[in-house]
């Protein structure tokens, strides 16, 4: 069992395709700004901007408040983009996988295209657009609170178990989407049901105290405070959980491959 377990995931680590998965990731990026003055430079407005309209709309019209009070407009708009860069990061790559396929379909019938890369591909991409918004998130930070805590490194290991739920689920999404074309707008849906059940916005602390372990059901909700944990407030999340949420994801990710290999015989006749 550990041996078949071992060979899925295997299969699925794109590193024998890497030199391609960089040609599609790079003309996946330059792609979403081809034609516009700024360009690249939009990857890094769009996160600031994002940052600027979210701490006025709740630190200052809504007043909203992180801990007890105390806590600045300027804290707060640092917890809210923590939120913020996770779930657009999941998000990218949900709301893109119901097309992937569908949108590829001139590479389904060449049989040398490995058309399990094209998630990773919509991974890769979300992963440079995080990156872009981290930049900013660590010089806003430098400039206003000083240096982030030394925890701020363990960040990619909170992370990893979020991009393997993301690849899992957009292999599945991917197939099911060729078959069911109305499922892309059924995510649209929830994907904006699920920026306001994911503590993006507010700590779980702030929820009735019934309704927290209910909260925490939500993996993008654990992943989200976890990584307020290690960039704001210098706390090592609980290896224990960590390890839950790895195994979980693992499970989906090899689970998802799986649906994705054994539905792809038949995209050629759909398309």
């Amino acid at each position: 069992m550990t041996r078949g377990i071992t060979f899925k995931l295997a299969g699925a680590w794109p590193w024998r395709h890497r030199e391609l998965l960089l040609v599609l990731v790079t003309r996946e990026v330059a792609g979403r700004y081809r034609g516009s003055i700024a360009g690249l430079l939009w990857s890094v407005f769009n996160p600031l901007l994002m940052l600027l309209v979210y701490t006025v709309v709740f630190s200052m019209i809504f007043k909203v408040r992180w801990g007890g009070g105390n806590d600045s407009t300027s804290q707060f708009a640092l917890l809210v983009f923590t939120g913020l860069l996770v779930f657009n990061l999941f998000s990218e790559c949900i709301c893109r996988a119901p097309t992937l396929v569908v949108n590829h379909s001139n590479y389904v019938k060449k049989l040398l295209f490995p058309l399990d890369i094209l998630p990773w591909v919509t991974l890769g991409a979300a992963l440079f657009h995080m990156l872009m918004g981290l930049i900013v998130w660590f010089v806003f930070h430098i400039l206003i609170f000083g240096l982030p805590p030394v925890t701020a490194v363990l960040f990619p290991l909170v992370l990893l178990p979020l991009t393997l739920l993301a690849l899992g689920l957009s292999w599945f999404l991917a197939a099911l989407g060729v078959y069911l074309r109305d499922i892309d707008q059924v995510i649209g849906v929830l994907m904006s049901a699920l920026l306001m059940l994911s503590a993006v916005f507010y700590p779980v602390t702030a929820l009735p105290t019934a309704f927290q372990p209910w909260l925490y059901l939500n993996p993008l909700a654990l992943v989200i405070e976890s990584s307020r944990e290690v960039l704001v407030w210098g706390v090592v999340p609980d290896i224990r959980v960590w390890l839950g949420q790895l195994l979980a994801a693992c499970a989906v990710a090899i689970l998802g491959r799986t649906w994705f290999e054994k539905t792809r015989q038949g995209f050629a006749d759909v398309l």
